[in-house]
């Protein structure tokens, strides 16, 4: 695997650990409620739902990082299109700027793992 799409795929994974942090213990915090734009009241009724989403993403971080030490490139571009996908559906669905900063940067680390 190259150093770059190795440095991609870290990234991604490091982005989607961030993302967890939120979702999970940040989410009625001021850090939280602005990176999501979320009122107190709204953030404190559905801080159960966001600590769920936070899990998940837990999990495409311990995929993206499986691939990563295993060497498997499938295993990577598994974890890399699952975050595509699900950046695709927020994007849709919740807000046009999640294409930006999930889709992309997991396309981008795609393409790169393909072309090492």
């Amino acid at each position: 695997m190259s150093i770059v799409a190795g440095v991609l795929v870290g990234l991604v994974a490091a982005l989607h650990l961030y993302i967890l942090v939120l979702e999970m213990f940040l989410w009625t915090q001021p850090i939280g409620r602005r990176a999501f734009g979320l009122d107190a009241e709204f953030a404190e009724a559905s801080k159960a739902m966001a600590a769920n989403q936070g899990l998940y993403n837990g999990f495409l971080v311990a995929g993206l990082v499986w691939g990563l030490v295993s060497g498997e490139t499938d295993v990577r571009l598994f974890f890399l299109g699952c975050v595509a996908v699900a950046g695709a559906y927020g994007a849709v669905t919740v807000s046009p700027r999640i294409l930006f900063v999930q889709t992309v940067p997991a396309v981008a680390a795609g393409a790169a793992v393909l072309l090492a």
